[in-house]
């Protein structure tokens, strides 16, 4: 009788090299990937970073000018012919982005909103082109109503701040004409704060559309009898 054949072993043992060759093969293709660099994972770090809005960038300061000065007196106030500068909540200020909203004339400093600095002037008007060529003046002892002043900053904590200005100030704004969505202005704004703020100078403001509201929908008349 024949004894059986014996299982060769070669197969097994050729498989399992193959796969060893494959893992260090992957290991060889990875090891960029596994084995970085210090440098390199701060900088994939800092991608990161960028992508989730970026690091925080220090707030830019401005000095308070010295070319014109608070006053509440619009008559005898120093107003610039350049980009509208000037003092807000004790700091210096530079308008650096202006807008008009209807009668809402935003000066601000800063990329974003909140600005780090800025004033909101509210003046009558239903779109922004009815104020073209057109001058709103307004002394200290003029009784309300009177276009709102809303003053604004950021504390210690880069928390908004704002204080609203009801009366009380100087305020002369000489618009331009209104043109491609935009228009230019001078401005001189004397606030009676404790910190005297005050804006002067020019600005060449975005003409933003006032969307009306839409008109609500009548109720249905409820059955008679119920």
């Amino acid at each position: 009788m024949e004894a059986p054949p014996k299982k060769s072993w070669l197969p097994a043992v050729a498989a399992v090299v193959a796969l060893l060759c494959v893992a260090a093969g992957g290991v060889f293709l990875l090891r960029g990937k596994i084995f970085k660099h210090p440098a390199e994972q701060a900088s994939d770090s800092e991608e990161t970073s960028s992508k989730d809005g970026g690091k925080k960038h220090p707030r830019v300061t401005h000095p308070i000018p010295t070319n014109t000065a608070w006053t509440l007196a619009f008559t005898n106030a120093v107003v610039p012919e350049s980009a509208a500068v000037g003092s807000i909540h004790g700091s210096g200020f530079l308008c650096e982005r202006s807008t008009l909203q209807g009668g809402v004339l935003n000066l601000r400093q800063g990329k974003n909103w909140p600005p780090d600095l800025g004033v909101t002037i509210n003046m009558a008007a239903r779109q922004g082109e009815d104020l073209a060529n057109k001058t709103v003046e307004v002394g200290p002892e003029r009784p309300p109503p009177v276009p709102k002043i809303t003053m604004r900053w950021k504390d210690e904590n880069d928390k908004a701040q704002t204080r609203n200005i009801p009366d009380g100030y100087a305020l002369r704004v000489a618009f331009g004409p209104a043109e491609n969505n935009r228009i230019t202005g001078k401005i001189y704004l004397g606030l009676p704060d404790d910190e005297k703020s005050f804006v002067a100078g020019t600005f060449d403001a975005e003409i933003r559309k006032v969307t009306p509201p839409k008109p609500k929908s009548p109720k249905p008349a409820k059955p008679a009898g119920k």
